[in-house]
């Protein structure tokens, strides 16, 4: 099997062990400030890992739920088994299963999966983006006045005083709308479709933009540090545009 075979097999099917707990009683447990685990986060984790072992027993693993293991110098598989568990136990239906393979520090491939709307957006590295098969583009739309934006607001963030309630509001002026919805990996891919125009993440660990990252850019969106520099998995936060409105939303959170 190939890497996109094996990737899909296994997002397809830890999607689907998630979707048969969405709205059942769970054992959840918190995270401090990373919020909180669920048993469906580690049956997922658990049915990717197996599958990616299976098919490729030397390669490396860095997952959410569970401490990195080293592996081949060559491969390193990124996995998020649910992104958005916050949203999953309290059965609000936004939610999605990330896996991404790295070649030597650079992702080559990513694939996100929305269990309940039935949604796969994969990309391969110079391959162009696809959802459930479909090439898909970035929005044409160049005015942050006709823009939807979304953005995150990690909570212990928004306890302290600084600048995460003054770019909220600075968003909210300059775009059409601003919304919050829970999973970085889904909001990454709204814009790749085309459903968003931006996303703004002052905060994220590498499983929650590595697959959703490389789909956005192979669908022809930008993306880079909040400050417009260059985006990597290492730099803990992000800016996610259709590329036309990128500089004017760097300019309204100046």
């Amino acid at each position: 099997m190939d890497f996109k075979e094996v990737a899909t097999k296994a997002a397809l099917k830890a999607g689907a062990a998630v979707r048969e707990g969405f709205g059942r009683p769970l054992s959840v447990e918190s995270k401090g400030v990373e919020g909180v685990v669920t048993e469906s986060d580690f049956l997922s984790e658990r049915i990717i890992k197996e599958e990616i072992r299976s098919a490729f027993p030397g390669h490396g693993i860095l997952s959410e739920e569970s401490p990195e293991e080293k592996g081949s110098l060559t491969y390193r598989w990124i996995i998020d088994p649910l992104d958005g568990t916050t949203n999953y136990s309290h059965s609000f239906p936004h939610f999605s299963v990330s896996i991404a393979l790295e070649e030597k520090g650079q992702v080559v491939l990513g694939v996100v999966f929305d269990p309940l709307r039935d949604e796969l957006f994969l990309a391969e590295a110079g391959k162009g983006a696809r959802l459930n098969g479909k090439a898909i583009h970035v929005s044409r739309t160049g005015e942050l006045g006709k823009s939807l934006l979304a953005s995150d607001f990690p909570k212990d963030l928004a306890a302290k005083e600084g600048g995460i309630f003054r770019d909220f509001a600075a968003l909210s002026r300059k775009a059409q709308a601003l919304r919050r919805a829970g999973s970085a990996a889904l909001e990454l891919c709204y814009v790749a479709a085309g459903r968003l125009e931006g996303y703004r993440n002052p905060r994220f660990h590498a499983w929650d933009a590595a697959a959703g990252s490389l789909v956005l850019t192979e669908a022809g969106g930008m993306i880079t540090d909040l400050e417009g520099g260059p985006f990597s998995l290492d730099s803990g936060e992000c800016l996610a545009t259709n590329g036309l409105i990128h500089e004017r939303v760097l300019e309204a959170l100046a």
